[in-house]
């Protein structure tokens, strides 16, 4: 990884839909050359993928809620894992150290959405129980830390 690299993953953070040409011109390379790098990067695990953004409110999930997982002693973590993820409206799941075991992002239309969507949690075999807390306003979401030449 060197900083034709960087500047390359840096453009795409902010412009995912850059063109090969455009990345080509920015880094003074060949196009063939930047999708090689490109590709590579993708083959590595350092880009994960491409998405576009919206914003939740309109599309009707305008609440928004942090909830963390508690485990019964006998759950078997890695199943719960399993059925976290065939919950649609969880966005994001991260495994956390501490008091929960996991916890989730996710979006729902309104408070009685909400409530469903905790219902169907508590009912997985091995969740004691959850706590909730619902997000007012959202003052900035899915920024991404600067890359550093270090971590790389």
């Amino acid at each position: 990884m060197d900083a034709v690299d960087r500047t390359l993953i840096e453009t795409l953070r902010a412009n995912g839909r850059a063109t090969y040409a455009e990345l080509a011109r920015l880094v003074g390379l060949s196009g063939p050359t930047v999708t090689d790098r490109i590709s590579r990067l993708e083959q590595a695990g350092v880009i994960t993928g491409y998405r576009a953004v919206i914003n939740p409110g309109s599309v009707g999930l305008g609440v928004t809620a942090l909830i963390g997982v508690l485990l019964s002693d006998a759950a078997d973590l890695e199943d719960v894992g399993r059925r976290l993820r065939d919950v649609p409206e969880i966005e994001d799941c991260w495994f956390v150290a501490g008091e929960e075991s996991y916890l989730l992002k996710v979006r729902a239309a309104d408070p009685v959405g909400l409530e469903k969507i905790l219902g169907r949690l508590n009912r997985i075999r091995g969740v004691a129980r959850t706590r909730t807390t619902v997000a007012l306003s959202t003052k900035w979401e899915g920024r991404q830390p600067p890359l550093d030449a270090e971590q790389l």
